[in-house]
């Protein structure tokens, strides 16, 4: 059974009643094994407040957790306050404490994937988490090196992103050939080892309307973004565009690519959610862990009144699985590959071999 953990979140939100309301189906424990990080009288009160009936097993240790039953492992005792729907500096400390001993046990090798119910980014800031979202502080804990790529998909559309969150202040200086470069090849190994797409097509937008006009509404699409387009050609990777996002999203366009390569956040999350919003999955590429989020946020205006829609968490919790099941299936064949053989190239013709040497080299030998 797939070990699927699963950080509670922001306390005051939605996250528990999605987390609970996905596994109150028994069908959910047939396909992995739960491990939630979380507080078990945090839990309980939500399970109450909202008139749920998923059980839950408390443990303290991930190795404690069972096949075939929601595991709860308590990651603090400290009693903290529950005020449904207001962003407080407790909801977030414990929304960290669980990240913090996810993260802690996944270098322990103690779970198989990573699935986060939504944080508030400004309550969660502590000495311990100083980043501007989950994706860019689980790429410090466990990156090895490797950089993460933010992917938003559902069955139609995938969308990642060449800048996060950042300012809009900030986003055309950080759009360089390089970092488009650079996200668009670990777009396009994800979509190969993550999605099993052999020859994945990836469309790539504009930064400016218009794709800029020629130049009229700004230069950045012939001086970076086709430059990048030309070099990851030349890499092999099927790479097009660059497309203005209104036309592109609007005349569905994006049927004809396995994935869509945003310049920024807003360009590519406002269409997407629009489209997607409730079957639609945060995924962090890139990275040795795979880690999925729902992809909406903490919900605070419908927090503990029951009306949040869990689709989209089970769709994380769905995607965690493949993906994990597509990664072993893509490495597996690649396991103990053949030595390469080298031989001393050299040439044996009878010409070089029978040679009369000259008269100076007969001399000297």
């Amino acid at each position: 059974m797939i070990r699927v953990a699963i950080t509670q979140g922001d306390t005051n939100g939605v996250g528990y009643e999605v987390i609970l309301k996905t596994f109150a189906d028994p069908a959910m424990l047939e396909l992995c094994t739960p491990i939630i990080y979380g507080s078990p009288k945090i839990a309980a009160y939500h399970r109450k407040a909202l008139n749920l009936e998923t059980n839950f097993s408390i443990i303290n240790r991930a190795e404690e957790a069972r096949n075939g039953r929601v595991n709860l492992l308590a990651c603090f005792d400290d009693d903290v306050k529950v005020d449904l729907g207001q962003p407080s500096p407790e909801a977030g400390l414990a929304a960290f404490k669980a990240l913090d001993r996810a993260m802690t046990d996944y270098r322990s090798q103690l779970f198989d994937v990573l699935v986060t119910a939504p944080i508030n980014k400004a309550t969660i800031q502590s000495p311990g988490f100083h980043f501007p979202g989950h994706t860019e502080y689980i790429e410090t804990s466990v990156g090895e090196g490797n950089k993460a790529l933010m992917i938003l998909m559902n069955e139609s559309l995938r969308v990642a992103l060449v800048t996060t969150h950042l300012p809009i202040k900030d986003v055309s200086k950080a759009i360089t050939k390089e970092a488009i470069i650079e996200k668009a090849k670990i777009f396009h190994q994800s979509l190969k080892r993550d999605f099993r797409i052999s020859n994945p097509r990836i469309a790539v937008l504009s930064l400016n309307p218009h794709a800029g006009d020629n130049g009229l509404l700004g230069s950045e699409e012939q001086d970076v973004i086709k430059p990048a387009i030309e070099e990851l050609e030349k890499m092999g990777i099927q790479a097009f565009g660059p497309y203005p996002a209104d036309g592109f999203f609007g005349s569905n366009t994006y049927y004809h690519f396995d994935g869509v390569l945003a310049m920024y956040h807003d360009q590519g999350l406002a269409p997407f959610k629009t489209i997607a919003l409730e079957s639609g999955v945060n995924f962090t590429a890139g990275l040795p862990i795979i880690r999925t989020s729902p992809d909406h946020g903490t919900a605070y205006d419908i927090a503990g009144q029951g009306k949040a829609d869990e689709n989209s968490f089970r769709q994380a919790v769905y995607t965690a699985i493949d993906v994990y099941r597509n990664r072993q299936n893509y490495d597996e064949p690649l396991k103990n590959p053949l030595p390469k053989l080298f031989h001393e190239k050299r040439d044996d013709s009878e010409k070089v071999r029978f040679a009369i040497p000259k008269a100076k080299d007969a001399i000297e030998s």
